[in-house]
């Protein structure tokens, strides 16, 4: 099961230009925009509190009150700011049984079987 979120932010890959150079190696500025609808918390349907946020290297998401961590591997995965997040949140969400997943230009939270 889906559940629609909140809009992806895809203007945050305007962060990620030459001229905006956060000089983090991650794209600090561009995570914590792409993050920013999902920061102050979005409570579910079923009455749990969804959010994410970044803090240096590491990306939390919290369900409830479990969290999973993901860290934003440069060497590990790619120089590429949004495959690292990708690849951080994917980590972080299988620590709590969830996906978080961008289509259609929204973000949508999916159930991990167990």
């Amino acid at each position: 099961m889906k559940i629609d979120l909140c809009p992806e932010n895809t203007a945050a890959t305007d962060q990620l230009r030459v001229e905006k150079n956060d000089r983090s190696g991650i794209g600090v500025h561009y995570v914590d925009a792409y993050l920013k609808p999902l920061k102050a918390g979005i409570t579910l349907p079923d009455g749990l509190k969804f959010s994410a946020k970044r803090r240096g290297l590491k990306v939390t998401l919290a369900l409830g009150t479990q969290k999973g961590e993901g860290l934003m591997r440069r060497l590990a995965v790619s120089r590429d700011p949004v495959k690292m997040l990708r690849a951080a949140l994917t980590e972080a969400g299988s620590k709590i049984g969830v996906r978080l997943l961008a289509e259609d230009g929204r973000l949508l939270l999916e159930q991990l079987p167990a």
